[in-house]
């Protein structure tokens, strides 16, 4: 991983890897370098970009993802159907779960992937891009395994009467419709997630880049654990607030969907209009901030416990440095 090595200069190299680089100061392997932390010598469980690392990421995933949503989602009659009949929620758990697991674990394998083709001063000046296209790819990947439990989940939810379990709703779905019943609403599931998770990753890495130089008052090696934890819940609702407005209308075209059989995407856009897409996004708003708030403290959190480095916000390269000061 060579995304922003300049910040780790201060660190001191593990045994065997002292070689002076070209400017004097040690060089280290980039992921030795991504696997310390800028602020202390702290010791790490896993080496920052090891296949342990990816692995336990994808496990704060699978936290966050799954608690969070299972949490939020049953509001209003969704949640009194819940305390009446909780057995037609089964499941939603592990949908989430397997989402999460995806998205966040596969976030950090294409952000290593796409800043070790850049190198590290283009990784640096086209974070954002680089942002982008690392939570698009995991998204992509991420929604395959989410579309059959959503619709699964919407079928359950929106037409009473229809299956009360999640082992009862997929093999009937399956026999009605076949195995289209479960990915026919793949593509706008695809245009609702990916630009949400696009939002939600670039967002808030940012987003806790600003936090960190114009609002909290000191520099992040100087806070305590808890203090960078609510930066981080900051940062994760603020990204949140952006992700409902970009992903609202997609949502709403999704739940019309997979209510409603024979029902194509361009169908439900004429019959929904430019108001109806747009119904229920303040509620979406503080449903989404919330959320997304939640799911970047508890992933977060999980690195913490887990001991998994936890590198701070990038700055320029010394080499791109001077490139810049020399014009």
């Amino acid at each position: 991983m060579r995304l922003f090595p300049e910040i780790f200069r201060k660190v001191a190299p593990r045994a065997g890897s002292s070689t002076p680089s070209k400017d004097g100061s040690p060089a280290l392997p980039p992921r030795d370098l991504l696997s310390l932390s800028a602020a202390s010598e702290e010791e790490y469980s896993c080496e920052y970009g090891s296949s342990a690392y990816l692995l336990l990421c994808s496990l704060g995933g699978v936290l966050s993802c799954g608690a969070t949503h299972t949490a939020v989602v049953p509001l209003d009659v969704v949640k009194c159907r819940m305390q009446v009949e909780p057995r037609r929620y089964q499941g939603l758990m592990q949908g989430y779960s397997m989402q999460g697991f995806g998205k966040f674990g596969l976030y950090e394998y294409f952000k290593i992937l796409y800043s070790d083709l850049l190198g590290p001063e283009q990784a640096y000046l086209w974070r954002t891009s680089l942002y982008l296209a690392a939570s698009a790819s995991a998204e992509f990947f991420a929604d395959i395994a989410l579309a059959p439990m959503e619709a699964v989940k919407v079928r359950i939810q929106t037409q009473r009467g229809y299956a009360k379990t999640l082992r009862e709703a997929a093999p009937k779905m399956y026999i009605e419709e076949g195995l289209w019943a479960f990915y026919k609403g793949v593509y706008p599931l695809w245009l609702r997630q990916i630009p949400y998770t696009m939002m939600k990753f670039s967002c808030f890495e940012r987003t806790i880049e600003a936090l960190y130089k114009y609002v909290i008052p000191k520099p992040r090696d100087q806070c305590s654990k808890m203090e960078q934890l609510g930066v981080t819940f900051v940062g994760g609702y603020i990204a949140g607030i952006f992700c409902a407005i970009v992903s609202h209308p997609a949502d709403s075209v999704v739940s019309v969907l997979n209510q409603e059989r024979g029902t194509t995407v361009l169908g439900v856009l004429r019959r929904l209009g430019m108001y109806g897409i747009w119904k229920g996004l303040f509620t979406r708003i503080l449903m989404i901030g919330t959320l997304t708030g939640l799911q970047w403290f508890i992933y977060d959190s999980v690195k913490v416990y887990l001991k998994l480095p936890r590198p701070p916000p990038p700055e320029m390269p010394e080499s791109l440095k001077k490139k810049l000061s020399q014009n």
